[in-house]
């Protein structure tokens, strides 16, 4: 799996899922070099420029996206990867 390329805040968009599946992407995350420190876990980023990188949380998988645009408070991205999570039959991440 490659490296992102990133520099400030990583914003890890939550939706209130539960516990375990954040767990598990910011796992991810750290696996594609993102430091833990880096990381701001919201609902909406407050105030993304131009580079940041954009996680989106998914039940099985992860869309990571780099900001091009800002415009009156709302951003535009375009996707980098997407990242599958896995789970066994029961529903625990594995990997």
């Amino acid at each position: 799996m490659e490296n992102i390329e990133y520099s400030g805040t990583v914003y890890v968009l939550d939706h209130k899922y539960p516990e375990p599946l954040i767990k598990h992407s910011l796992k991810k995350l750290q696996q594609l070099g993102i430091k833990k420190e880096d990381i701001h876990l919201t609902d909406a980023p407050d105030d993304p420029q131009i580079g940041n990188i954009i996680v989106e949380v998914f039940p099985y998988h992860l869309d990571i996206a780099r900001v091009r645009t800002v415009r009156n408070s709302s951003f535009i991205s375009g996707t980098l990867m997407t990242v599958e999570l896995k789970s066994d039959a029961e529903g625990n991440y594995i990997d």
